[in-house]
């Protein structure tokens, strides 16, 4: 099979039930996004500091890719979609309070920054904050299941609270923001 099928050349897509779209429509922008959010993910996993957490972010993968069916759907059909984890909602914040419980209290805000992984964790975070934002703009076009922003909303809490877990597992300080006088 050939991965390129010449359908795009034209600047639309398709959408998963057949509808035939511009690839300047939101709901194309924000699949794009979690796809690109996704490969971040998968860029955290790549690296030995987080070695203990590959498992559960390729299950945040896999997460990002059901939820990339959804977004990726024809709305004016019903179609057979793979089920959404809620219970990886749970996961996030059980694993961000374990995290917390070995990492300083945080009394004042921080530059993204300290290493490159703790800096590709905040990256990460800011593409899902961008999905969500669109993921928002996009329910009001169409119906968006609630569960994908609230996912999304956690996840990029959790990026934060990785971000730090790294810095302090590398042994490296925090750079605090110092506003200006």
């Amino acid at each position: 099979m050939k991965i390129y099928t010449k359908t795009g050349d034209q600047g639309t897509t398709g959408l998963y039930g057949g509808k035939r779209v511009s690839k300047a429509e939101l709901q194309i922008e924000t699949y794009g996004t979690v796809d690109e959010l996704n490969s971040w993910l998968g860029l955290l996993a790549s690296y030995e500091v987080l070695k203990e957490e590959v498992s559960f972010l390729h299950s945040l993968q896999s997460e990002l890719f059901n939820i990339g069916s959804y977004l990726a759907s024809n709305p004016d059909k019903k179609l057979k979609l793979p089920d959404l984890n809620d219970a990886l909602i749970t996961q996030m914040e059980n694993k961000m309070d374990e995290f917390q419980d070995k990492l300083p209290e945080l009394t004042f805000f921080i530059l993204p920054g300290g290493s490159r992984e703790s800096s590709e964790c905040h990256v990460a975070r800011t593409v899902c904050r961008r999905a969500e934002r669109q993921v928002v703009a996009l329910g009001a076009q169409m119906e968006v299941n609630p569960f994908i922003v609230q996912f999304l909303n956690r996840l990029s809490d959790f990026l934060f609270v990785l971000s730090r877990k790294i810095i302090n597992d590398q042994g490296k300080e925090e750079i605090a923001w110092k506003p200006s006088k």
